[in-house]
Order: C-alpha cells, then sequence, then structure tokens
C-alpha cells in the first residue's frame, strides 16, 4: 500500500518488502500482515477495489494460469480462487507472516500454490494468462526492472491488472476518513474498537510514508506510470485514479 525506487545496502533485484532499505525506517511486513486483512472488511475504498477486481475477472475468458505477485495475505488471490476455479493460481509473497496468514485463510482452495521466491528468480517464460499486482510495485527495488519481469511472465496478450500507490500516504487523511465512516457504521465504541485493532496498520503506514518521502519508495504521477508501464512492454487499456487518489488501476495486455 506504498510505493518505491531504488535500494542501497543489498541485492537490488532482491523482492523483499521487509529489507527495502536501510536510510528508511523499516516497514514491518510481518507486522503489517497480522491486521492487514481489517482493511478488506472496513475500508470502503480497499472493497471498492475488490468489487472493481471482480468484475474484472467476470468481464474476460477464464485465465489458465494467474499469478498473483506480492500478494500479501491473499485477497486478490482469493478472489480469483473464487472467481476462476479452474484456473492455476500462483501466489507469490516473499514475507513469511504475510505468506504464512494466506496459506491458513486460503487452505480450503486447491487450485493455489505458494512461492516465497524474488519475481526475478521465477522461470514461468510467458506462461500466464493474468498477472496480478496490487499495492506491490512501489515497495519493489528497480521498479522498471520488475515491470519487464511481470511482463516476462505472460504470454503476448497475456493480462496485467496492477494498482499500484502513486502519492503520499497521508496517515491523518485517511485515519480521518476511516475513523468518519467507521463512526456511522459502528458507532462511536465501534469505531474506537476497530482502531484499536488496526493500530498496526497506521504504525506501517507512517513507515512507508517516511520511505516515500526518503525516495526509498517510488511515488508516481498517473502519466509517469503510464510511461512506465507502456516502456515495459505493456498495451494500457484502462487507467483509472482509485483509492482516493492515492493509486492508479491500469488494465494491460502484453504486447506481441
Amino acid at each position: 500500500m506504498p510505493s518505491h525506487a531504488s535500494a542501497e545496502g543489498r541485492s537490488p533485484m532482491n523482492f523483499d518488502r521487509s529489507k527495502v532499505d536501510d536510510r528508511s525506517a523499516s516497514v514491518d511486513w510481518s507486522a503489517y500482515a497480522v491486521a492487514y486483512d481489517l482493511l478488506s472488511t472496513h475500508n470502503p475504498e480497499y472493497l471498492a477495489l475488490m468489487h472493481e477486481f471482480e468484475d474484472f475477472l467476470a468481464a474476460i475468458k477464464t485465465p489458465r494460469l494467474i499469478y498473483d505477485i506480492g500478494g500479501g495475505t491473499g485477497t486478490y488471490t482469493e478472489i480469483a480462487a473464487r472467481t476462476c476455479p479452474g484456473s492455476e493460481i500462483r501466489l507469490v509473497e516473499p514475507d513469511a507472516g504475510m505468506i504464512g496468514l494466506a496459506k491458513a485463510k486460503l487452505a480450503a482452495y486447491g487450485n493455489i500454490t505458494y512461492d516465497t521466491r524474488a519475481i526475478e528468480e521465477i522461470d514461468g517464460q510467458g506462461a500466464a494468462d493474468l498477472v496480478i499486482c496490487v499495492h506491490a510495485l512501489y515497495a519493489m527495488p528497480e521498479h522498471e526492472l520488475r515491470l519487464r519481469d511481470l511482463r516476462r511472465l505472460l504470454r503476448p496478450g497475456g493480462w496485467l491488472y496492477l494498482v499500484d500507490l502513486g502519492r503520499y500516504m497521508n496517515v491523518a487523511d485517511w485515519r480521518r476518513y476511516l475513523f468518519s465512516n467507521l463512526k456511522k457504521e459502528r458507532g462511536l465504541l465501534g469505531a474506537l474498537q476497530v482502531f484499536w485493532q488496526g493500530r498496526e496498520i497506521a504504525k506501517q503506514n507512517k513507515a512507508i510514508l517516511k520511505a516515500q518521502q526518503e525516495g526509498v519508495y517510488w511515488t508516481h504521477t498517473e502519466a509517469e506510470i503510464a510511461s512506465a508501464i507502456t516502456s515495459a512492454g505493456f498495451e494500457i487499456l484502462r487507467q483509472n485514479s482509485v483509492y482516493r487518489g492515492y493509486s492508479d488501476l491500469l488494465v494491460c495486455k502484453a504486447a506481441p
């Protein structure tokens, strides 16, 4: 749910979000994982993104092979597994806390495999029909190369469903927005209870903002991400500003 650029003191090809850069306040993705799924329950903007993805899947031919890159606790993997029970789905997530929760949450699905390798280590040359990458690219070193890795996984004409945080994570703005919605839905006490349960999210989002401000996480305009995606070998079919203007959603096809 952030955005990123280059890394020092480690291999720039290593997609390990827990060790992005020694200069930044480290984002503890395993700690984040414990509270992360509160987003899919209580954040209307996150729910809207999930519904958008469901609509996308309903509108395309059922993919044979799907990758969910940086899939976290498996929210989008679960949607894909439920909507496309005949598809082979590979959840790629290097963080142990995130993928551990995903395995527990998705245990009932028999069409999912799990991979903790870096994306550049995955040997999936031109096989996938769909690659999902939601709020993960920003936290990867060398985003231009990672976009080319996403293209490498896809067959010509395959789909890329990308959502990426491009603007600074304004924690106070999100706190006001979420508290207002929760207070309407659950009352003051209920809103306070959810905020207490999700306090780790606010803590890690502050670390994300610090990494953005230091240039560790990639921030971008709508035009900048469109240019990067086109340069990586994709045709953009649709682009929208989403998540209250903080993120960009792009539906793309892999160019021949």
